[in-house]
């Protein structure tokens, strides 16, 4: 006859096991959902640039004259930096990314690898969520906003940064 205790690390070897599947199988699924992230961001833009190079830009054109919205919606284009374009233009997500590049590793303007980005914002540092974080950064320095100082190293240039 087996005893109580032999009965119970039974049952919690087998649910450990069923806690490790578990946990296997959600990352495969982030996975696949960051990839899907990814995919409709790129072809979002593609479908930008098909407009003959024209940015669609997140504010309204009232009779020639640009008026600036308070907030971005998710998803909306990332618009290239001009003088007095603030954060606040930029979609959530891209907001964050800025806010914390501005505030660096404790010192405004440090610059930041991507993986220090993504705990920044609070992510895991796994890859398929830094790889998401990177997407973004190099989007943003793409249209102006941070500059890459040597490859996959971020930083706000003075003026640019959160404060949203």
């Amino acid at each position: 006859m087996s005893s109580v205790m032999g009965l119970l690390e039974e049952r919690e070897r087998a649910a450990r096991q069923r806690v490790d599947a578990l946990q296997a199988e959600l990352r495969e699924a982030e996975a696949v959902w960051e990839r899907f992230v990814i995919a409709r961001e790129t072809v979002g833009e593609v479908l930008v640039e098909s407009r003959g190079g024209e940015d669609v830009a997140p504010f309204v054109v009232a009779g020639e004259r640009p008026v600036q919205v308070s907030q971005a919606v998710p998803g909306s284009v990332v618009p290239h930096w001009e003088e007095g374009l603030a954060p606040a233009v930029l979609a959530p997500d891209y907001q964050r990314i800025m806010d914390a590049l501005a505030c660096g590793n404790g010192m405004p303007g440090e610059a930041m690898d991507c993986r220090q980005l993504a705990v920044a914002l609070g992510l895991e540092p796994v890859p398929a969520k830094v790889e998401g974080v990177r997407s973004k950064a190099k989007r943003l320095t793409v249209r102006g906003w941070p500059a890459e100082q040597r490859p996959r190293l971020f930083s706000v240039p003075v003026g640019r940064g959160g404060g949203s």
